[in-house]
């Protein structure tokens, strides 16, 4: 699946040539490093136990909860690349639990977790997805995507905020 070539760029909108265009040149090395976490952290050529739907999804879920419309639209679009299947887009609703399915909600409550509060999260957080049947690479999978979508997300607030005052 073919990525975006500067997701971050494109979804706050920088225009070549502007002053804001300029700061992020000076940081090119660290823009390109972060396009190429986000093509391996959401569609990696060996997935893991994580789908990229479900990575998708989860993505979605995490920028609907940190209110970015853009990135939401973003990983919709990915969850949809993806051909996904009904239970892997329930995963963004974030009114959705899990129900019944102790996978989903394993994912779901560490998803959630680790972006509001990642101090809070304890060793018994990770027997819970272990239980769920979620090896320990899955863990850190899972655990890398959500720190990557919320740092990317904060990159893009705080791009957005400079564009408004370069």
């Amino acid at each position: 699946m073919e990525q975006d070539q500067d997701v971050i760029a494109r979804i706050v909108g920088i225009a070549p040539g502007s002053a804001l265009a300029e700061v992020v040149e000076g940081r090119a090395d660290i823009m390109a490093l972060t396009q190429n976490t986000h093509d391996g952290a959401l569609t990696p050529k060996e997935p893991g136990g994580l789908s990229h739907a479900e990575r998708a999804a989860l993505a979605w879920r995490i920028a609907k909860i940190s209110d970015h419309k853009a990135f939401e639209d973003h990983f919709e679009a990915l969850l949809e690349q993806a051909g996904a299947p009904d239970s892997a887009a329930r995963l963004a609703d974030i009114w959705f639990d899990g129900g019944s399915d102790i996978r989903s909600k394993a994912l779901i409550r560490h998803v959630d977790l680790v972006a509001h509060a990642p101090k809070d999260a304890t060793r018994r957080d990770i027997e819970l997805l272990q239980e769920a049947g979620l090896s320990d690479m899955d863990i850190v999978r899972l655990t890398e995507l959500v720190a990557f979508v919320s740092y990317q997300i904060r990159v893009a607030f705080g791009l957005q905020l400079l564009r408004g005052i370069a």
